[in-house]
């Protein structure tokens, strides 16, 4: 099926950055072990944008790094019957959300994290998409599972925290 579309609102996106999101992506799908049937697309933005659509949609006026805007609840496990209304009939994919990355808090993150620019940028993607397939962070045990998926999805792609 279909990769992630990214729309690069800051012209730092490239070819190479895309090859990423997708193996990215493969990685997610087959640590859940769900098949390539949804339709996701990323916006790669500023801070001045970001702050806007976080204050609009979550109340919260400042600058993120990453929002995810999930089209499905309830994704895992995977049925595709309890999703029939999230069918796209023309893609026969199912629209599973949208991210929002800020470009400029990503910068900001892997200076202040000490790594690359590249590794908080798939973190912030790979972060985004465990939200999208409905992980959280909001107690202990979800941070710790979600924070497993993360990084079992980064070390399959090479990603380390040294990169």
């Amino acid at each position: 099926m279909s990769k992630p579309r990214v729309y690069d609102q800051t012209l730092h996106f490239d070819a190479a950055a895309q090859e990423l999101t997708d193996r990215l992506y493969d990685a997610l799908l087959g640590t859940l072990g769900v098949d390539d049937v949804f339709e996701t697309e990323v916006t790669i933005t500023d801070g001045e944008t970001i702050r806007e659509l976080n204050a609009a949609n979550r109340g919260v006026d400042s600058v993120t790094d990453v929002l995810s805007f999930p089209a499905m609840d309830g994704v895992l496990p995977f049925r595709a019957q309890d999703h029939a209304d999230d069918l796209d009939p023309e893609t026969g994919e199912y629209m599973l959300g949208d991210i929002i990355i800020c470009y400029e808090r990503a910068c900001e993150q892997a200076q202040e994290y000490g790594h690359s620019l590249t590794r908080e940028l798939c973190y912030l993607f790979v972060h985004g998409m465990c939200h999208l397939f409905g992980f959280d962070h909001e107690t202990e045990q979800q941070k710790s599972e979600m924070r497993a998926v993360e990084e079992r999805v980064l070390s399959a792609c090479g990603i380390t925290r040294e990169e």
